[in-house]
């Protein structure tokens, strides 16, 4: 843990150093480590599975604070286990990347032994979350099992997994759902 820390505490310096002698100096540099602090304590939060400790974070990030809320109890409720977690970076000039691998009851239901590596790009107006979309390297079968299930579960899909204006009313008991449908697809397709 204390060198996990301690290298992400090297990169974070040595991010900042470049880029101090790279930009518009301190100011940008002083910026992007408030930021980068920022986008570790969002991370914290979201999986502390605690809405309220990752709500704060979101309150100027429009619709992605509805989603990424959901996504949070998603996560809940597919039982992620953090795996690895490395130090958010900058992506662009106002966003910050954050890749954390995850172990979850839906992929595991899948058994290929594999693991998801989820991003968060968060988005930064002047040093306020305003944005924050995510991004992940799912295999293939993932997505034939979701398919498989919306094809051969419609109660699943209507309902713990049913949405109202694009958003899972119970993400939890969705993703707990899915985990099931996902055992089914592989006794299915496995037979």
């Amino acid at each position: 843990m204390y060198a996990s820390r301690n290298k992400r505490s090297a990169i974070i310096i040595f991010g900042l150093a470049s880029l101090s002698a790279c930009s518009n100096g301190e100011d940008s540099a002083s910026e992007l480590a408030a930021n980068i602090e920022t986008a570790e304590g969002m991370i914290n939060a979201f999986y502390s599975f605690d809405a309220s400790k990752l709500q704060p974070f979101l309150s100027a990030a429009g619709d992605a604070e509805v989603s990424i809320l959901g996504y949070q109890a998603w996560a809940e409720g597919g039982n992620y286990i953090v795996m690895e977690r490395v130090p958010c970076i900058s992506e662009s000039e106002n966003v910050i990347a954050c890749g954390i691998t995850v172990q979850d009851d839906p992929v595991v239901a899948l058994e290929t032994g594999f693991n998801v590596t989820d991003t968060f790009h968060i988005t930064f107006t002047d040093s306020t979350i305003t944005d924050v979309d995510t991004s992940s390297n799912d295999q293939p079968i993932y997505y034939e099992a979701r398919r498989w299930v919306e094809a051969n579960l419609p109660e699943v899909i209507e309902g713990p997994c049913k949405r109202t204006d694009g958003i899972r009313d119970t993400p939890g008991d969705c993703a707990r759902a899915m985990t099931d449908g996902y055992k089914q697809f592989m006794a299915v397709r496995f037979k």
